[in-house]
């Protein structure tokens, strides 16, 4: 007798096109930029508001299974800079994911500051508006941090906001709370930024291979 369900490990036929099944990821794909960017972080003296300048690079990977689950998704990079300034602010990568049977999303990162992080939501394929969310201590929308940034500066939850419109822009609303040492209060660090599409985003691998053109 076998130790796992029926069916566990019975895997779906996907559609190889990724872009098509992106549901409400698909106006994300791409490559975009924002230059006004808001940021609100804290320093010694309390919070600090500036400006800074963004793109990120969003592109479609291949349909990806657990069993019988199916993902559809973008790999994202992306990168900030202070406006006139070369040097890296901040980068971070992950991926953008979407179950169509479901409707669930899942949104993670990782930067090089030693922390990880996967928040989670729900979205209707046509749905131009979403919400992730991640909270410290939970095992499937959880927050990861390395020992410095876990006693000094704790983060304990992050919701970012999507919203496309409809001129082909989207734009981000992004709070996370931090628990600082030595602060009483939580910080609220908030990140907002209109993207504008600069690259059309390229064929997933298979369709690469297939030889289909991105419209």
């Amino acid at each position: 007798m076998s130790k796992f369900p029926a069916g566990l490990f019975a895997e779906p036929d996907p559609d190889p096109d990724t872009l098509a099944n992106l549901g409400p990821l698909a106006p994300l794909a791409g490559t975009w930029t924002g230059r006004k960017g808001g940021d609100t972080k804290p320093t010694e003296d309390g919070a600090e508001a500036q400006v800074f300048v963004e793109t990120i690079d969003l592109q479609p990977i291949d349909p990806q299974t657990n069993g019988p689950q199916l993902l559809y998704g973008l790999r994202y990079h992306t990168h900030i800079v202070k406006p006139g300034e070369a040097e890296t602010y901040h980068d971070q990568v992950g991926y953008w994911l979407w179950e169509p049977a479901t409707g669930d999303l899942f949104y993670s990162l990782a930067i090089p500051r030693a922390q990880i992080a996967m928040a989670t939501g729900r979205a209707a394929a046509t749905d131009r508006s979403f919400t992730v969310t991640a909270a410290r201590g939970s095992t499937t929308n959880g927050i990861c941090s390395g020992p410095f940034l876990e006693e000094n500066f704790r983060t304990d939850a992050v919701s970012m906001t999507v919203t496309v419109s409809s001129d082909g822009t989207w734009s981000y609303s992004e709070t996370t709370i931090l628990a600082i040492k030595g602060v009483p209060e939580p910080f609220r660090h908030t990140d907002e930024n209109r993207l504008t599409r600069i690259a059309p985003p390229r064929p997933n691998p298979l369709m690469a291979a297939k030889g289909t053109k991105v419209p």
